[in-house]
């Protein structure tokens, strides 16, 4: 579901490019500029594009009654590591909030009407635009819920929720025997571009033949997990030395079988941060997944290992993920550091030309290292290292600068949830959500080798509010593409269609042993549904 809080859109938008600056290369032809400018011109007549409710003037008082509460957390069967629901303030007369009203505004309490105590972790993050994320992990299964929501000690809109149970908490092994029933909850995608694109390099799977050829290909120089699924259960063989990060894999795999019934599968996961499958199309290629993309490579691509580490260690091990940085997108827009900002190791060479320009530059650039480890011996041109600054300090600045390291930079899904905008850099590689992304609407280009950082800065300081704009929109496009529902979706999706592509049956081959699933003590559940033998692909 896509839900735009605190968000404006006018026709203004669409004549940006003439104004304050020349046309920039990396936009798209004439032509087709000119088709979108018309289009958007034709919905501003009809007047399609003005569908922003009213804004609360200043000195409005919330109201408990027509403040808006929605998001998945609200249901019982849907189950992610840390659920989430939003609350859109909104005043008597209708008007949405679009600054805080103050962080301890509403109350949140989610009881059990059964049980005495309930084990349940609850944070209301303020976002600053008027709305909130309440986000909850539960640490153990309930018969029933009831979300309680106040305002000055009245409930708000529907509150208080309730959620009929079962309800499970992240740890309870009970799959959806369905996997359609299951993304139906979940409001799954019908599609996902970069699935399409990259399957569609394989008509057909073979299981047996992959079994035998990638493991020569690949397995005495690369780092590999040899995965197969079966029966909803999850069985590894580990190639190469360097295997530790199938930790990350591993989890996923064991937290995904514990909300659905994944098809029965095998396939290949590239542990290394380089794609492997360099051969060209039209040769036998075989499908090898990585956490990154290029342009040169063929493999299938996967949300990265740090963007699902963080979802599923939300309110757990990780401190940063894509719920806490809405929380911590610093001071606002007018009041941040009109100066790019950057921190980083020196893990490429146009790395370390931003710190050359912006020592060059300090009034436009503030980049530095807080690492050395590629070229330790240009420490002395490139140093010194800075301390570390904390990634929600980043957002004290106006302009992120976006730069590969050694393949794409990981922490673009947490700067555009941030409330500044991204000078991204154009680079041959990618992740998974990059294709759904666009220059000038989502973030601002610069080229490969950085030469029109300066020029892109002039523009965003000229033009504002246009800048402002760009980053709302990379703001949202974060909030409803890269949350926990979303990465799960993608997974899945992922899968279920891989499935149908293989010729031959996966099999738990020679070496391979389970992957066992984590046992809980103390807090056991008890599984209501029936297992299944099969689910449909």
């Amino acid at each position: 579901m896509v839900i735009f809080t605190g968000l404006k859109f006018h026709c203004k938008r669409a004549v940006w490019k003439r104004q304050g600056t020349k046309a920039f290369s990396e936009e798209p032809s004439h032509r087709n500029m000119l088709r979108k400018l018309l289009s958007l011109f034709v919905l501003c007549c009809l007047g399609l594009l003005e569908q922003t409710p009213p804004v609360a003037s200043t000195g409005a008082v919330p109201s408990a009654t027509r403040t808006l509460v929605w998001g998945s957390g609200l249901e019982a069967n849907i189950v992610l590591p840390a659920r989430f629901f939003y609350i859109q303030t909104v005043d008597s007369s209708g008007r949405n909030f679009t600054s805080s009203p103050g962080e301890n505004t509403f109350e949140v309490k989610i009881v059990s009407p059964v049980e005495q105590f309930t084990r349940i972790w609850v944070q209301v993050l303020d976002r600053r635009d008027g709305s909130f994320l309440v986000r909850y992990r539960m640490y153990a299964s309930y018969t029933d819920l009831h979300v309680h929501i106040l305002l000055n000690d009245k409930h708000v809109a529907k509150s208080p929720f309730i959620l009929k149970g079962p309800v499970y908490h992240d740890g309870c092994d009970c799959p959806q025997p369905s996997g359609s029933v299951w993304k139906k909850d979940m409001q799954c995608p019908v599609s996902f571009p970069q699935i399409e694109q990259d399957l569609a390099l394989f008509p057909r799977v073979d299981p047996d033949r992959n079994a035998l050829e990638v493991p020569q290909r690949f397995g005495q120089r690369q780092s590999l997990c040899h995965y197969t699924i079966k029966d909803n259960k999850v069985y590894i063989k580990t190639l190469g030395e360097h295997v530790g990060f199938r930790i990350f894999m591993d989890a996923f795999l064991l937290s995904l079988t514990r909300k659905v019934r994944v098809p029965d599968l095998e396939f290949f996961v590239n542990l290394g941060d380089w794609p492997l499958e360099k051969r060209r199309p039209s040769e036998r290629l075989h499908p090898i997944f990585s956490w990154c993309g290029s342009n040169d490579t063929r493999d299938v691509v996967m949300p990265t290992y740090d963007l699902t580490e963080s979802v599923l260690e939300t309110m757990g091990r990780v401190s940063l993920d894509m719920m806490s940085v809405q929380a911590n997108t610093g001071p606002p827009w007018r009041e941040k550091n009109a100066t790019a900002f950057w921190r980083g190791r020196d893990s490429r060479k146009e790395r370390l030309e931003l710190v050359k320009l912006a020592r060059a530059h300090p009034d436009m650039v503030d980049a530095a290292f807080t690492n050395f480890f590629f070229f330790k011996h240009d420490e002395s041109l490139y140093g010194p290292l800075v301390k570390h600054v904390s990634f929600f300090d980043f957002f004290k600045y106006k302009y992120q600068i976006n730069i590969d390291g050694t393949v794409a930079a990981y922490r673009l899904p947490y700067l555009l949830a941030g409330d500044s905008v991204v000078l991204k850099q154009d680079s041959g590689y990618y992740e998974h959500f990059y294709s759904q992304l666009r220059p000038w609407e989502h973030y601002i280009p610069i080229r490969a080798d950085l030469a029109d950082l300066q020029e892109k800065i002039h523009w965003a300081r000229e033009q504002d509010e246009e800048a402002r704009k760009i980053a709302v929109a990379g703001q949202q496009f974060a909030r409803n593409h890269l949350m926990g529902d979303s990465i799960f979706c993608y997974y899945y999706k992922l899968f279920q269609e891989y499935a149908k592509l293989q010729v031959t049956e996966p099999k738990v081959r020679e070496g391979m042993e389970q992957v066992e699933q984590p046992t809980d003590d103390l807090f056991p559940c008890s599984c209501h549904r029936t297992p299944q033998v099969k689910d449909e692909l």
